[in-house]
């Protein structure tokens, strides 16, 4: 695999030509990060995929360089599912709304004469994501999302945080980020990035937690969202949830999101699927600044997951994936590049 970048919109720097010589903010990586300054990037196991970030990271940050990228513009973007921590065997999201649902029909029987109530209620996921828009699975979020303040939506996602925990790990979600991706989230606001969530998942989930998990403030959120309509009640303003004029943020959605809510084209952007391949090509061809790109790819069954065509429900990694070499995007291998995958031991 190669990996490259563009600079100036003119010419294409090999990141694995330099990985054994790759700048960093304060001089040249010429032997092991341990001997030279304090690794940023712990997590991470020495090799092309560390190396391309730091590389990245001090190319850009380094005056009176042709590649030096003003603070205001470096901005990153980030996939969240799969990306920032794991979607398999479920996006998290849809165990919340999975989760909820069980709640309603226990109250409401009536719920049950619903197929696509029936097919989640049964785990039947292929139901659910059956055709172009996932119809299915929209009714759920519908369903579950939908038709309540936004004050009350987020008083449920956190009781359901507080509340839950994952299948395999019987951990809360909001414990289970990826550690190596935490760092380099770090490590880029460290050197004047502005971080962002690009991501399928719903905005006003996601805003719930993000500032806390990730140190992203939810105005840093960009995600799949309804119109939201105003009301004022005797107890005072509210915004209430819809499923009107669905924006999706996934695929072509993302940049059109990026556009419209972030108003400025990154220069880096970190992914895990299809779903980001759009966004990785809107931030690294043609960009008139030095890009980077990268796919995480689920190869550890032992401490995660392991796949890319075949996943158990969202996550399929095939196109963005045989798009990498063409592309420069640097492709990570969770097995090999990372000697830890949570905060927690395994």
């Amino acid at each position: 695999m190669t990996s490259c970048v563009r600079a100036n919109g003119i010419r294409r720097r090999s990141l694995l030509a330099t990985a054994t010589a790759l700048p960093v903010s304060t001089g040249l990586i010429r032997q092991p990060l341990a001997q030279t300054e304090a690794d940023p990037l712990p997590s991470w196991n020495d090799g092309t995929a560390k190396r391309s970030i730091l590389g990245f990271v001090g190319r850009v940050t380094k005056r009176e360089t042709p590649d030096f990228v003003p603070p205001t513009e470096r901005i990153a973007v980030f996939d969240n599912d799969g990306t920032l921590w794991p979607e398999d065997p479920l996006p998290f999201q849809l165990a919340y709304a999975l989760y909820t649902l069980k709640q309603m029909t226990a109250k409401n029987q009536s719920l049950r004469k619903d197929p696509m109530v029936q097919a989640a209620l049964k785990g039947d996921m292929a139901a659910l994501l059956a055709g172009p828009h996932h119809d299915g699975l929209l009714r759920i979020v519908a369903l579950t999302h939908a038709g309540m303040t936004t004050e009350q939506f987020k008083s449920q996602v956190e009781s359901w945080l507080a509340n839950a925990r994952h299948p395999r790990y019987d951990k809360p979600y909001d414990q289970l980020t990826y550690q190596p991706m935490q760092e380099v989230l770090g490590h880029l606001r460290a050197n004047g990035f502005k971080t962002f969530i690009v991501s399928g998942g719903g905005a006003d989930f996601m805003r719930v937690w993000s500032e806390r998990v990730y140190g992203i403030p939810p105005e840093q959120v960009v995600g799949s969202a309804a119109r939201t309509k105003y009301e004022l009640r005797p107890s005072g303003p509210v915004l209430i949830k819809t499923l009107n004029f669905l924006f999706v943020d996934d695929k072509g959605g993302k940049p059109v999101g990026i556009h419209e809510f972030i108003g400025r084209r990154p220069i880096a952007a970190f992914g895990n699927s299809d779903g980001d391949k759009e966004m990785l090509e809107y931030v690294t061809i043609d960009n008139p600044r030095p890009s980077f790109g990268l796919i995480v790819h689920h190869t550890d069954s032992r401490r995660e997951y392991a796949y890319d065509a075949n996943p158990k429900s969202t996550g399929k990694l095939v196109e963005a994936l045989r798009a990498a070499p063409r592309r420069g995007w640097v492709v990570m291998d969770m097995a090999q590049d990372w000697n830890r995958v949570f905060s927690f031991p395994l």
